[in-house]
């Protein structure tokens, strides 16, 4: 049954103005004081009610719903991928793994300029593995702790850190939900993605090799304090390397969604879990015992349903026409290489989600290299703006009224020369894969 093209029904352009309105509300979450979830949610429900009546009407209810389950399969996967991976993160954070490392950078008795590149390249490899939120506001904690007397120094490593983030999950499945979508897609396979390392590199060497010189030259103050990690922690740091490996086997070996691989490896922090609470009640030490089932509730469930809404609405757009018609424009019209670029700089002003979503739903005929060309794009064109990525508004946050909209934007045209330097040095290191 041939879908329905309904750009100029009167149920399609409703759709798209609700859509407008809803991520309008998302853009000014800060002002509103209003979950991101929410808006999206109502415009996905309503988008697809919209759908469903116009299908119904075409005598088509059928094709709607089998749409339906198929975005409800997409998004199940990544769903039940995402609980596992930031389990693992909120387990981490309690046995107060990152409170380790923050003390250990700070102690480290470094220069301002030294710090400065260190955290850079922290945040670059931290990404990889987790996402880049954690990463910034890990990251950040310890520019914050570093740069008590210093608010130079804070901007500058803050300004680095996201850009650093943002590109170390470029070239990883695991650092960033848009790359994500596109190892589970089966656009790429698992070892293809390390083929951006060098370009995502340089995307954060460029900026941060032309701020180094406005970095102070100072040594902070020595901060002396003293964390120590929980009974168990590198025993889940360990559990969690076995658990990517896992994720990784299953889609490789066994050919299986590698979210399977993640839930077998939920089920392994499960079993330490009990273990760590039967000993630690055993022996009366209360830091012992481990409630993985605490760290499942504080997943952060706004951005869960933030990507439902999200898939579910540009997913209803898809079938509503709209992004055959995008694609067509961008990618017919323009080229993919003209089109991924400018889908990248786009993507400092609309979420890299719903934007690589729309790119995975209109599936347009690229090579492999285009398809890394994207997800480079996708990744690091957000770190132009501090609003363009989670991590620069976390950071907007944790460092408030000292790390500013304003006070990134300043460094925009470098973070822009490392986006153009890194679409570069891919075009032409990974000149085969086109």
């Amino acid at each position: 049954m041939q879908d329905l093209d309904l750009t100029g029904h009167w149920a399609g352009i409703l759709s798209l103005l609700i859509f407008a309105l809803a991520y309008v509300m998302v853009i000014f979450e800060e002002a509103t004081h209003m979950r991101k979830s929410k808006p999206v949610m109502l415009a996905a429900g309503l988008i697809w009610a919209l759908i469903g009546i116009a299908y119904g009407i075409a005598g088509q209810p059928e094709a709607a719903h089998a749409h339906a389950v198929e975005i409800i399969e997409e998004y199940g996967e990544l769903f039940l991928f995402l609980i596992v991976a930031i389990t693992y993160v909120n387990t981490l954070e309690e046995r107060r793994a990152f409170d380790v490392l923050r003390v250990r950078l700070v102690g480290l008795g470094l220069g301002y300029r030294q710090l400065f590149l260190l955290t850079g390249v922290l945040a670059f490899f931290l990404s990889s593995v987790l996402d880049n939120l954690t990463t910034a506001l890990i990251m950040g904690a310890v520019a914050m702790a570093l740069g008590r007397e210093n608010p130079r120094f804070v901007v500058l490593s803050c300004v680095s850190i996201v850009v650093a983030a943002n590109a170390g999950g470029a070239f990883s499945p695991f650092g960033d939900i848009t790359t994500l979508m596109v190892w589970q897609q089966g656009k790429l396979e698992f070892f293809e993605f390390f083929a951006l390392f060098l370009p995502s590199l340089v995307n954060w060497m460029v900026p941060a090799g032309l701020m180094l010189m406005a970095v102070p030259t100072e040594r902070p103050a020595q901060v002396t304090e003293t964390v120590r990690g929980k009974p168990g922690m590198l025993g889940v740091v360990v559990l969690f390397a076995l658990t990517i490996a896992t994720a990784v086997a299953f889609k490789n070996f066994l050919q299986l969604p590698p979210a399977l691989g993640m839930m077998l490896g939920l089920g392994y922090l499960q079993m330490f879990a009990f273990y760590l609470q039967v000993t630690g009640h055993r022996r009366g030490n209360g830091d012992m015992v481990l409630d993985s089932f605490k760290e499942v509730q504080r997943v952060e469930w706004d951005t869960l349903l933030f990507f439902f809404g999200i898939i579910f609405a540009v997913g209803g757009l898809g079938v509503l026409g709209y992004l055959a018609m995008a694609s067509e424009l961008l990618y017919a019209d323009l080229g993919p290489t003209v089109a991924n670029v400018i889908i990248g700089v786009l993507s400092a002003i609309i979420d890299n989600i719903p934007l690589m979503f729309a790119v995975l739903t209109m599936d347009p005929a690229m090579s492999d290299g285009q398809w890394l060309l994207i997800t480079l794009t996708a990744g690091t064109g957000g770190s132009m703006l501090s609003i363009g990525s989670a991590a620069g508004v976390a950071l907007m946050g944790q460092a408030r009224g000292v790390y500013t909209f304003g006070a990134h934007l300043k460094w925009a045209w470098v973070i822009a020369l490392g986006y153009i330097a890194a679409i570069g040095v891919h075009l032409v290191l990974n000149a085969g894969s086109f």
